[in-house]
């Protein structure tokens, strides 16, 4: 473990100058490499080449989440939205070196296969003639983080945020969590046609990419960009279908009971976040009381939990409470070259906090359970299999939550399962909403957002935007930040949440098989693919026809719908 606390970290900006030339340096000794053992220590040395630059990267932009008012982050970000694409070059290099190596059967043995497939999908990502498409892309990235981090709010003389203005979205008093919503929606439609150009811009850069790359459009792309080996959209669709067959019904239905719970006549977009009638669980105590007992937590789930929440804690490898200027949302990341995790989220009170507590905590422990494995790609999952990690642990947590809602512990198991069944069918709708875009990029802007209110009539049949004109104009998804930063990056979410919920019931009938099953799942990292990580911890596939429908089977019944 790092000695040093993150705010010791030292950033420097990366000279790629030099870090170029010692890269192709390393690189012809990866070629010319007479022995495996030559092979693999250049290998290592690339590794730490590149390592360098990504913990540059991570500093620099952790630091500049945290404040995105800051003017010297906010200038490194933006230098690494301009420089960092031509490294991309550096890693389709080494990548098409790899599998021409002559010791490469000899590699797969030393490092595994993934390394190899994931080689194959990525060297058609990159070409120079792209660079310019990429730099534009990033600072469209940032322009997009930095509108939604200096979001004002203004609501009865005060002003708000992103992250601010949601607890007053779930206040019993209906008037004024539509008044509070109004507000937080009245700002994105004051920003529409910049959020909209934005986009429709992204989305001309990503297919021009994918044309100059010979992809028929940007999906083909999308999905090499996201490393997925053993899966494509045939899958997804597939997946997506049973979604809508399955869990569509019966989300319905708790849409229905919550309706009638709260008792309203119809069910607003602004009732939505209010789940129970006389209020939604909230966390007890203060941030620094709600540590306290995720302390107590983690070293009582297990030995190497508890270390590891404390390491986080003595490093100062977090900062969770929402403030002015600060980006909105909730991430984890690593610091290479530290070894160190780092989660960053936005407390505000509302029993979120624990959510991303838990699930960003998961996707740390898993990091750091594998920040030994060689080579660094092996560090992280695909992101679709990461998302298994940190959802799972939302569910391993269940046994300490009374501790963080004390009489609201019943309300609050009830609302998460419920809203974890629920995100299937809207992050369904994200997935088939990126496909049609991509796959018809000459839509405008009036289009996409036509195109949008058909996934809502078809995964989200429950939404009533009548009052309100810009959500009823189909604009919903321009809150969703992964559809502009990271295109395809949220099916990961729904593949996950189908695992997450296996091992929620395993870890119910056997604890101590299910924990040893997830452990091992982080220890392994990324050295194989999604669906080999899946059959590695004991789980069922969540492509094959059948398991969607039994999981939704088990899981209404445990929601009695």
């Amino acid at each position: 473990m790092s000695q040093l606390s993150f705010p010791d970290f030292q950033y420097q900006r990366p000279d790629l100058d030099r870090l170029e030339a010692a890269f192709q340096a390393v690189l012809e000794e990866l070629k010319t490499a007479e022995t495996l053992s030559d092979a693999s220590a250049a290998v290592e040395q690339i590794d730490s080449i590149r390592a360098s630059v990504a913990t540059a990267y991570n500093i620099g932009y952790i630091r500049y989440s945290i404040d995105t008012r800051d003017e010297f982050y906010r200038a490194e970000k933006d230098w690494f939205d301009e420089h960092l694409p031509r490294t991309e070059q550096w890693r389709v290099d080494y990548y098409r070196a790899l599998l021409d190596s002559p010791h490469r059967e000899a590699l797969e043995q030393h490092f595994g296969p993934q390394l190899f497939d994931s080689a194959k999908v990525s060297i058609n990502t990159f070409r120079p003639e792209i660079l310019e498409e990429l730099q534009a892309v990033n600072k469209l990235s940032s322009e997009f983080t930095q509108l939604r981090g200096g979001a004002e709010i203004e609501l009865d003389g005060k002003i708000y945020n992103l992250s601010s203005i949601a607890p007053l979205e779930q206040v019993p008093d209906r008037e004024k969590r539509k008044k509070a919503s109004t507000a937080k929606w009245d700002w994105f439609a004051q920003h529409r046609e910049r959020f909209e150009n934005i986009y429709a811009e992204m989305v001309r850069l990503r297919t021009e990419m994918a044309h100059k790359l010979d992809y028929q459009n940007y999906v083909g792309l999308g999905y090499a960009n996201m490393n997925r080996t053993d899966y494509g959209p045939d899958e997804v669709a597939n997946f997506r279908r049973q979604i809508r067959e399955y869990i569509v019904p019966i989300a319905q239905r708790l849409y229905e009971k919550q309706r009638e719970r709260i008792g309203v006549e119809r069910l607003h977009y602004y009732d939505l976040g209010f789940r129970f009638p006389d209020g939604n669980p909230k966390p007890q105590g203060s941030p620094a009381e709600i540590v306290a007992h995720a302390d107590k937590m983690y070293k009582e789930l297990s030995q190497e939990t508890g270390a590891f929440f404390q390491y986080l804690q003595d490093a100062k490898l977090m900062d969770l409470e929402a403030k002015d200027g600060k980006a909105p949302g909730g991430y984890c990341t690593f610091i290479n070259e530290y070894q160190a995790p780092y989660i960053f989220s936005n407390f505000n009170g509302t029993s979120h906090d624990i959510d991303v507590l838990t699930h960003e905590f998961g996707h740390a422990f898993q990091v750091y359970s594998s920040r030994n494995q060689r080579p660094m790609e092996y560090n992280w999952p695909t992101f679709d299999a990461a998302e298994i990690h940190s959802m799972s642990m939302e569910f391993f947590t269940y046994p300490w939550m009374e501790g963080f809602f004390g009489p609201d512990t019943e309300k609050y198991y009830f609302s998460h399962v419920a809203s974890s069944f629920r995100f299937l069918p809207y992050g369904c709708a994200v997935d088939e909403f990126q496909h049609r875009v991509y796959e018809n990029p000459d839509l405008d802007n009036a289009g996409r957002n036509a195109v949008w209110k058909e996934m809502e009539d078809s995964y989200l049949p429950h939404l009533d935007y009548s009052d309100n004109a810009h959500l009823d104009a189909g604009t919903f998804w321009q809150s969703q930040g992964h559809i502009f930063s990271v295109p395809f990056y949220y099916i990961d979410y729904c593949l996950a949440q189908i695992c997450a919920f296996q091992f929620f019931l395993k870890d119910e009938k056997d604890h101590a098989s299910a924990w040893a099953d997830y452990v091992r799942l982080c220890k392994a990292g990324g050295s194989k693919s999604f669906l080999q990580l899946v059959e590695l911890a004991g789980l069922e596939n969540p492509f094959e026809d059948g398991v969607v429908e039994k999981i939704a089977n088990r899981m209404r019944e445990r929601l009695d719908v």
